[in-house]
């Protein structure tokens, strides 16, 4: 189920934070909301600066109780050991059988630095190529078992083929990695990487590994040119530009009742210090998404809720009807992976193929 943009199907996820909550419950009820809308996948932010859960850990306790919708945590990887961040991730893959995704970030801040006992934070340009490093090895750890490297032959004591586990021997600029992983790979293979693209610095990060870059612009014709640009950076790091969703990210506040986007939105979105703002009713908010997705402008829209209870509820019984109605959004999940939802190919370990390559 491939995307284009302004043709076919598009995707939508939205984000399940909710400050102050230490509760999976509240977060599971927004889970199984999106869920019943059908919706790709859902984020959950996490941060060093800040009070609150683990995202792993609340999407991990989610995870049994969901059955469709993806989970994407936020994942810091400053000052945070690689090899433990992708056995986390590739157990979130397990526990939710294959709907996982992780959204890599960076801690920029001298005092967060000070909590891990350093001075001083790097520059954020060395953070960002630090955590490129980070999805890199990860994928390497990921297929550092073959598909089919577990045994289990209780008769002749054997748990793994020794010749489908490999060494990943990943040298860095600030870590290396020997492996393999302790964790079988993936059901996806690779877990979805999601990256905001329009942090500063990481936005070659997010044409060079990320499956789904986030963007946060006011004006379709800008959106489109930056998933453009990314498609094209990507292309020049090898990659196949089709493989990577570009998603336009947007807050959104839906209101107590229907009504036209407020004035000087244009029926679009304003710029404000936390980004995008659409403010107006899921027929309005219907009317933008199709607008933008039929000009081209993004492969789908990654929705942050200003009232995450209130605006989700509006989102998935108003505003996903009427794009259901017009042909642009699934009426339900064709698959059972996140990679299926997204139309993005299951990899095949990297370590396989070269196994196989007779040269």
């Amino acid at each position: 189920m491939t995307s284009q943009p302004g043709r076919g199907l598009l995707h939508l996820a939205a984000a399940v934070d909710l400050p102050g909550t230490f509760d999976a419950g509240p977060h599971l009820q927004l889970a199984r909301l999106a869920e019943h809308g059908a919706l790709d996948f859902v984020t959950l932010h996490d941060g060093f600066t800040g009070p609150g859960p683990d995202s792993l850990s609340v999407l991990s306790r989610i995870a049994p109780r969901t059955s469709r919708i993806g989970l994407v945590p936020t994942v810091t990887t400053t000052h945070t050991e690689p090899f433990h961040v992708q056995a986390a991730v590739a157990t979130l893959d397990w526990v939710s059988r294959g709907r996982a995704g992780w959204r890599p970030d960076v801690s920029t801040g001298d005092h967060e630095a000070r909590l891990f006992g350093r001075r001083d934070a790097a520059a954020p340009a060395d953070l960002w190529h630090e955590a490129g490093e980070v999805v890199d090895v990860a994928r390497k750890l990921w297929d550092s078992w073959e598909d089919g490297a577990e045994i289990r032959d209780t008769t002749t004591g054997r748990f793994i083929d020794r010749d489908k586990l490999h060494h990943v021997d990943f040298e860095g600029r600030t870590f290396s990695v020997r492996g393999p992983s302790i964790v079988p790979r993936p059901p996806q293979g690779n877990p979805v990487v999601v990256i905001d693209a329009t942090q500063p610095y990481a936005y070659d990060v997010a044409a060079r590994h990320a499956d789904v870059a986030l963007v946060a612009v006011v004006e379709p014709d800008r959106l489109a040119a930056v998933r453009e640009g990314l498609r094209r950076r990507a292309a020049e790091h090898g990659r196949d530009p089709d493989a990577l969703r570009v998603l336009a990210a947007l807050r959104i506040d839906l209101g107590d009742g229907e009504y036209a986007a407020q004035p000087g939105h244009g029926g679009g979105p304003l710029p404000t210090s936390e980004g995008p703002l659409y403010r107006g009713g899921p027929v309005d908010l219907a009317e933008l998404i199709t607008d933008w997705h039929r000009a081209g402008a993004a492969d789908g829209f990654h929705l942050t809720p200003l009232d995450p209870r209130r605006d989700l509820e509006r989102l998935v019984n108003g505003t996903v009807p009427l794009l259901q109605h017009r042909a642009l959004f699934r009426t339900f999940y064709p698959g059972s992976t996140l990679r299926e939802h997204l139309g993005l190919a299951r990899p095949a370990s990297q370590y396989a193929a070269l196994a196989g390559d007779p040269s």
